[in-house]
């Protein structure tokens, strides 16, 4: 009697890592682009700059040509604004659901549930390989254990998303993870998963995987010293205010951890409702005008076009989200000049303050000051 895959239809053959990372290799010069853009994160979130991380982009890439000529306008002002803020693109593919709808790019790239994976892995994978050619660095979700083994060599700011924080499997997936990783609150707002997976992910750990050659194998990790926590709000309402704020950098303190949040913009913190965005970016920019050096990073979720469509929508909105609905480029270029506004004044009110208090030590760096 059968007691294996009764409920499985089928298996198909899914290309090995290793084959498309030679069909689709990065260029020398760009894998010294993609470390720097790490560094660079890394040096933020250790308070060693002071400048913003901000990461914006769609909720999830379907047109690669609409995401290309976003990167284009995203380069141009992340240029106009290097000196305060490290802009990267929010590159996501694969769009885990609550309950069900369009997965992203990689599983259906043709949106008509053919789900023809390998394809979608290779379109991902030109598409960032475009954006590190343009000079633009990329975030990504990573939602299961294999897909990094595609793309990780391109990305420089990885999320683990409110709904995977919890599991174990993506702690450790992110303990081996070669950038920095940001950990999102859980759905109901709960803080504490996302602190208990930053400790997790710092350790090493050795779990079940595959090779880029599509093997099983043991995997075994150092940890990840750039683990970090996202706040995104939750069911009970947002956490990107003074007081939460406050009390998730304390927890971390009193954890013996980095004192630095990312906050997200959108999801629970704008109530699901992307007009909000610019309302919460303009609360985030006060806090860090006045001084807050533990909010280290924004997320926002922007597109060419306001709004959302549908996924089967003829024709398609260019340059505008199949999933959540986000801001458009005139609101986002809004927000990044108010956020790099307030990067200046905190620079402002830090040095004072360590001028008050006698301190000497070098102030944290940024781009704006010679070095």
């Amino acid at each position: 009697m059968k007691t294996r895959d009764l409920r499985v239809t089928g298996y198909r053959p899914l290309v090995p890592p290793a084959i498309i990372l030679e069909e689709l290799a990065l260029s020398e010069s760009g894998s010294r682009a993609v470390a720097r853009w790490r560094d660079e994160l890394a040096r933020i979130l250790d308070l060693e700059d002071d400048r913003l991380i901000a990461i914006v982009g769609p909720c999830s890439i379907h047109d690669p040509l609409a995401a290309l000529d976003y990167a284009r306008h995203l380069r141009a002002v992340g240029d106009e604004l290097k000196g305060d803020l490290v802009v990267v693109m929010r590159a996501y593919f694969m769009k885990p659901r609550t309950s069900v709808g369009w997965k992203g790019l990689v599983s259906d790239s043709r949106r008509d549930g053919s789900f023809r994976i390998n394809d979608g892995l290779r379109m991902t994978r030109r598409l960032l390989l475009d954006l590190v050619e343009m000079g633009i660095p990329a975030a990504c979700e990573f939602v299961d254990p294999i897909s990094p083994q595609y793309t990780s060599d391109l990305v420089a700011w990885a999320a683990i998303g409110a709904r995977t924080t919890e599991s174990q499997v993506h702690r450790e997936l992110a303990s081996g993870l070669s950038m920095p990783v940001g950990f999102k609150n859980g759905t109901d707002g709960n803080v504490q998963v996302a602190i208990d997976a930053v400790r997790t992910a710092r350790e090493p750990h050795s779990f079940m995987g595959v090779t880029e050659q599509g093997l099983a194998a043991i995997v075994e990790t150092g940890g990840n010293p750039s683990a970090h926590v996202v706040l995104r709000g939750g069911t009970p309402g947002p956490n990107h205010g003074r007081e939460s704020v406050g009390r998730t950098l304390e927890a971390l303190r009193s954890t013996g951890l980095p004192a630095n949040i990312v906050i997200d913009l959108s999801h629970g913190n704008s109530g699901r409702d992307h007009r909000r965005q610019q309302t919460v970016a303009r609360d985030v920019a006060a806090q860090i005008a006045e001084g807050e050096r533990g909010i280290v990073g924004v997320m926002a979720e922007s597109f060419l076009m306001e709004g959302r469509q549908e996924a089967d929508a003829e024709p398609l909105v260019y340059g505008q989200s199949i999933t959540d609905a986000c801001i458009g480029w005139e609101t986002t270029i809004e927000v990044l000049r108010d956020l790099a506004t307030a990067v200046r004044a905190r620079r402002i009110v830090v040095s004072s303050s360590d001028a008050r208090s006698g301190d000497t030590r070098n102030p944290a760096p940024s781009r704006s000051t010679p070095r």
